[in-house]
Protein backbone atom coordinates (compact mmCIF):
# COMPACT_ATOMS: atom_id res chain seq x y z
CA UNK A 1 0.00 0.00 0.00
CA UNK A 2 1.37 3.44 -0.85
CA UNK A 3 1.08 6.67 1.05
CA UNK A 4 -2.39 8.14 0.70
CA UNK A 5 -4.12 4.83 -0.03
CA UNK A 6 -7.47 4.35 1.60
CA UNK A 7 -7.24 2.81 5.05
CA UNK A 8 -10.38 2.63 7.16
CA UNK A 9 -9.86 4.24 10.55
CA UNK A 10 -7.27 6.74 9.42
CA UNK A 11 -8.16 10.36 9.24
CA UNK A 12 -7.27 14.01 9.42
CA UNK A 13 -6.83 15.95 12.66
CA UNK A 14 -7.37 19.71 12.90
CA UNK A 15 -5.89 21.57 15.84
CA UNK A 16 -6.42 25.24 16.55
CA UNK A 17 -3.78 26.94 18.65
CA UNK A 18 -3.52 30.25 20.46
CA UNK A 19 -6.55 32.12 21.79
CA UNK A 20 -9.06 29.43 20.81
CA UNK A 21 -12.58 29.29 22.22
CA UNK A 22 -15.14 26.50 22.27
CA UNK A 23 -17.08 28.69 19.86
CA UNK A 24 -14.16 28.46 17.38
CA UNK A 25 -14.09 24.67 17.62
CA UNK A 26 -17.86 24.41 17.14
CA UNK A 27 -17.88 26.89 14.26
CA UNK A 28 -15.07 25.10 12.46
CA UNK A 29 -16.75 21.74 12.91
CA UNK A 30 -20.01 23.12 11.47
CA UNK A 31 -18.04 24.66 8.59
CA UNK A 32 -16.42 21.30 7.80
CA UNK A 33 -19.77 19.51 8.02
CA UNK A 34 -21.29 21.98 5.54
CA UNK A 35 -18.49 21.84 2.95
CA UNK A 36 -20.18 20.11 0.02
CA UNK A 37 -17.64 17.32 -0.72
CA UNK A 38 -17.19 16.50 2.98
CA UNK A 39 -20.94 16.69 3.62
CA UNK A 40 -21.61 14.27 0.74
CA UNK A 41 -19.06 11.79 2.12
CA UNK A 42 -20.51 12.04 5.65
CA UNK A 43 -24.06 11.49 4.35
CA UNK A 44 -22.87 8.48 2.34
CA UNK A 45 -21.28 6.98 5.48
CA UNK A 46 -17.75 7.35 4.12
CA UNK A 47 -16.51 9.88 6.70
CA UNK A 48 -17.22 10.95 10.26
CA UNK A 49 -16.44 14.37 11.74
CA UNK A 50 -16.16 14.67 15.50
CA UNK A 51 -14.55 16.61 18.31
CA UNK A 52 -12.35 15.01 20.95
CA UNK A 53 -9.91 15.97 23.66
CA UNK A 54 -6.50 16.71 22.23
CA UNK A 55 -4.25 13.70 22.31
CA UNK A 56 -1.17 15.76 23.20
CA UNK A 57 -2.57 17.35 26.36
CA UNK A 58 -0.94 16.89 29.73
CA UNK A 59 -4.15 17.23 31.71
CA UNK A 60 -3.66 20.89 32.45
CA UNK A 61 -5.26 22.19 29.25
CA UNK A 62 -3.74 24.55 26.76
CA UNK A 63 -2.36 27.86 28.08
CA UNK A 64 -4.63 29.94 25.83
CA UNK A 65 -7.76 28.20 24.72
CA UNK A 66 -9.57 24.90 24.77
CA UNK A 67 -8.13 21.41 24.86
CA UNK A 68 -10.11 20.04 21.88
CA UNK A 69 -9.39 18.99 18.31
CA UNK A 70 -11.52 17.98 15.34
CA UNK A 71 -10.99 14.63 13.65
CA UNK A 72 -12.31 13.58 10.24
CA UNK A 73 -12.22 9.77 10.18
CA UNK A 74 -12.29 7.65 7.03
CA UNK A 75 -14.99 4.96 7.33
CA UNK A 76 -14.91 3.47 3.85
CA UNK A 77 -11.97 2.05 1.91
CA UNK A 78 -12.84 3.97 -1.27
CA UNK A 79 -11.85 7.30 0.32
CA UNK A 80 -8.16 8.22 0.15
CA UNK A 81 -6.43 10.05 2.94
CA UNK A 82 -4.79 12.43 0.47
CA UNK A 83 -8.20 13.47 -0.89
CA UNK A 84 -9.65 14.05 2.58
CA UNK A 85 -6.56 15.95 3.73
CA UNK A 86 -6.76 18.35 0.77
CA UNK A 87 -10.49 18.92 1.28
CA UNK A 88 -10.03 19.58 5.01
CA UNK A 89 -7.07 21.95 4.46
CA UNK A 90 -9.06 23.99 1.92
CA UNK A 91 -12.09 24.11 4.23
CA UNK A 92 -10.01 25.21 7.23
CA UNK A 93 -8.37 28.00 5.20
CA UNK A 94 -11.80 29.17 4.00
CA UNK A 95 -13.13 29.11 7.59
CA UNK A 96 -10.11 31.10 8.84
CA UNK A 97 -10.60 33.74 6.11
CA UNK A 98 -14.30 34.00 6.97
CA UNK A 99 -13.63 34.13 10.72
CA UNK A 100 -11.09 36.90 10.16
CA UNK A 101 -13.80 38.94 8.45
CA UNK A 102 -16.61 38.38 10.96
CA UNK A 103 -14.77 38.23 14.31
CA UNK A 104 -12.45 40.71 15.92
CA UNK A 105 -8.75 39.89 15.88
CA UNK A 106 -6.82 37.36 13.87
CA UNK A 107 -8.14 33.80 13.50
CA UNK A 108 -6.45 31.05 15.53
CA UNK A 109 -3.38 29.33 14.13
CA UNK A 110 -4.05 25.84 12.89
CA UNK A 111 -2.48 22.49 12.04
CA UNK A 112 -3.96 19.84 9.77
CA UNK A 113 -2.30 16.43 10.14
CA UNK A 114 -3.00 12.92 8.94
CA UNK A 115 -3.53 10.45 11.76
CA UNK A 116 -3.53 6.67 11.87
CA UNK A 117 -6.16 4.42 13.32
CA UNK A 118 -6.24 3.80 17.03
CA UNK A 119 -4.18 0.72 17.93
CA UNK A 120 -6.24 -2.41 18.37
CA UNK A 121 -5.49 -5.02 21.03
CA UNK A 122 -4.52 -7.57 18.38
CA UNK A 123 -1.92 -5.39 16.66
CA UNK A 124 0.63 -8.22 17.00
CA UNK A 125 3.20 -6.20 18.93
CA UNK A 126 4.84 -7.96 21.79
CA UNK A 127 5.75 -6.20 25.05
CA UNK A 128 9.39 -6.18 23.99
CA UNK A 129 8.51 -4.17 20.87
CA UNK A 130 7.51 -1.07 22.83
CA UNK A 131 5.98 1.62 20.67
CA UNK A 132 7.68 0.53 17.47
CA UNK A 133 5.34 -0.86 14.79
CA UNK A 134 6.19 -4.21 13.27
CA UNK A 135 8.17 -4.20 10.02
CA UNK A 136 6.11 -3.81 6.88
CA UNK A 137 3.27 -1.77 8.41
CA UNK A 138 3.97 1.38 6.41
CA UNK A 139 4.23 4.90 7.80
CA UNK A 140 2.51 4.36 11.15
Amino acid sequence: MTEGDAVVGRGVRVRLDGAVTERDIGALRKWLEQEKPLDEMVRAGRLQIHERRRTDHDGTGTPMGVDMEIVVTVLEATVTLVEVTLLVRRAVEAWRANRGRVEGGPPPEHRVDQVGPEPVPDDRRGPEDGDHPPAGRGDE
